[in-house]
């Protein structure tokens, strides 16, 4: 599901993958990782609760839980996406990385020209998949934390100790401070609806 599908609804679990232009790997060759946490921290005060993440070299996927039906998940991982991007421009002028920073300001299409775009750092749209039950949440976290050491990668050994990933508070029940286990997103449910009704009281 693209980005011209408004995703709204409350109290749901989404399954999102932002993925970099061409598959480039923008995330390493700029360092831009640190740029996601501070997302995340902005996503927790949007009311957006981040369950799962990993930050791969060319693309990162997470499930998101809205916990109202205020600012759409639409505008939430398109905020973050040029945020995210301006991160890694930076990052790679930094580091000197003209030859990829040309190759992104090619892949700009003319109406975003216009508009005054200057690079193309991720693909224009990003997947959202609701996950109607608790299975298929513990499904795409089981696939979000296997991702480093699945198919052509071999970023670690052992999946849990891959450092952009929530894996280690999951299997290692390390801290992490910018994740609320998927169990615990019904308390959040309840305790939103509970507010809200005392308000209207």
């Amino acid at each position: 599901m693209s980005l011209h599908q408004q995703h709204n609804e409350a109290h749901q679990v989404y399954f999102c993958t932002i993925t970099c232009y061409k598959w480039l790997p923008l995330f390493k060759e700029s360092n831009g990782y640190h740029s996601v946490y501070k997302w995340f921290e902005h996503l927790k005060k949007d009311g957006c609760h981040v369950a799962a993440y990993v930050i791969m070299p060319n693309h990162l996927h997470a499930l998101l839980f809205l916990s109202h039906n205020g600012t759409s998940l639409n505008k939430l991982v398109g905020e973050g996406k040029r945020f995210i991007a301006y991160a890694i421009v930076n990052g790679l002028k930094k580091q000197g990385k003209h030859e990829i920073l040309k190759e992104l300001s090619e892949g700009v299409e003319q109406k975003e020209i216009v508009k005054g775009k200057l690079h193309q750092i991720f693909r224009l749209s990003f997947d959202a998949r609701l996950c109607y039950n608790e299975q298929m949440v513990e499904q795409k976290l089981d696939y979000i934390h296997h991702n480093p050491v699945k198919g052509k990668w071999s970023l670690v050994e052992d999946f849990a100790s891959y450092s952009h990933s929530s894996a280690a508070f999951y299997e290692l029940d390390e801290k992490n401070e910018f994740v609320v286990h998927y169990k615990d997103l019904g308390k959040i449910k309840s305790s939103v609806s509970e507010s809200s009704e005392s308000s209207e009281e």
